[in-house]
């Protein structure tokens, strides 16, 4: 899984010959948080023995996690949520904004045939297209350190607060992108689950 993902193929190896099929693909998933689901949840107890949880999670390995640029916990909605009557975006704005992200994108990566979007972007190309300011690296250095994050973590950090910008329509990458692009790491923090 973890070939495919990195390097957008998948190598079958026989004992004459090998060959490359593409596998440009978009890995959607999900699990609970811990066997009997309620780990974090606002109202009910977890009922996990110690060390279950962590046990759980684990299943998952830490490379595979780290190829995985969005982590969210969904966490029930209430009712009083379900029921207020504060206006959000529609989902024909939402979609506005994804479109004008992607021409965004597309002018962006107009060079370069093999790239249509920041997720596909080379760690060399990373350093160039996600330029951060002195407090945006500040931020970026205490996330590293305080969350134990991996280089590569890094990378897509960059990555989706480039993307969560071009939503915004901004030409920079304020700290609040960056701030947000951290927050969706969830799964990569030491002690989680502890």
């Amino acid at each position: 899984m973890r070939q495919p993902m990195e390097e957008r193929r998948v190598t079958i190896s026989r004992a004459k010959i090998s060959i490359d099929y593409p596998a440009n693909f978009m890995l959607v998933a999900s699990m609970n948080p811990c066997p009997c689901g309620y780990y974090n949840h606002p109202e009910k107890e977890c009922v996990c023995a110690p060390g279950v949880v962590q046990r759980y999670l684990s299943k998952v390995s830490g490379p595979l996690l780290d190829r995985i640029d969005l982590h969210v916990e969904v966490v029930p909605v209430s009712f009083d949520e379900m029921t207020a009557r504060q206006k959000s975006e529609t989902s024909t704005q939402i979609r506005e904004r994804v479109v004008i992200a992607r021409q965004i994108q597309s002018d962006r990566f107009d060079s370069h045939k093999e790239i249509y979007c920041n997720a596909m972007m080379s760690s060399n190309m990373v350093k160039t297209v996600c330029e951060v300011t002195d407090a945006g690296r500040t931020l970026l250095k205490t996330a590293m350190e305080r969350l134990g994050l991996s280089a590569r973590a890094y990378d897509r950090i960059l990555k989706v607060s480039r993307t969560i910008a071009d939503l915004a329509a901004s030409q920079e990458i304020k700290v609040e992108h960056l701030a947000e692009a951290i927050q969706y790491r969830s799964l990569d923090r030491e002690g989680w689950a502890g």
